[in-house]
């Protein structure tokens, strides 16, 4: 009987800890108008920045031909040291003047904690923007429309629920 009890607190401990783990982070889908600027498609990468400024993790990357991503000068030597697989968050350039609608994943404990959602453009023979779009990571900032600086004209995040 005792070994029996052990096993029910197991497994409610595990299904308890699954939850949570779950509930800590949410889908955000993410609506992205590019300005009518002269050039070819757009790259952006849209990355997690810790409150320290560093590069915390890729979420999303609009562009799938890697050969350009070295035009990324700042997340590239990021990337060159974490090495991540980004074949699961990768997605279509943007043209000129075009919409881009994505989905990605936000870890909730990041909210409100000094984080960032960094949004870097770049365009073959044309100027880099390393931060096109910032967007602290907190409840109130996160699903407000927030203009670009670059080939970006505006990104608007909405919760998925």
């Amino acid at each position: 009987m005792k070994f029996t009890a052990k096993i029910q607190i197991a497994t409610l401990f595990i299904f308890l800890f699954s939850l949570s783990a779950m509930a800590q982070t949410a889908k955000y889908k993410c609506m992205l108008q590019m300005t009518n600027y002269k050039g070819l498609e757009a790259y952006v990468v849209v990355s997690l920045i810790d409150s320290k400024g560093k590069y915390e993790k890729t979420l999303y990357m609009m562009g799938t031909d890697k050969q350009w991503y070295n035009g990324f000068k700042d997340w590239f030597k990021n990337q060159s040291k974490k090495n991540e697989n980004l074949s699961a968050v990768t997605g279509a350039s943007v043209a000129a003047g075009d919409r881009s609608i994505t989905t990605f994943t936000i870890d909730e404990s990041k909210m409100n904690k000094g984080y960032k959602l960094r949004f870097e453009t770049a365009v073959e023979d044309a100027k880099y923007f390393a931060t096109d779009v910032e967007i602290p990571l907190t409840t109130e900032a996160v699903t407000q429309k927030t203009e670009g600086k670059g080939y970006i004209r505006y990104v608007k995040l909405n919760k998925v629920q």
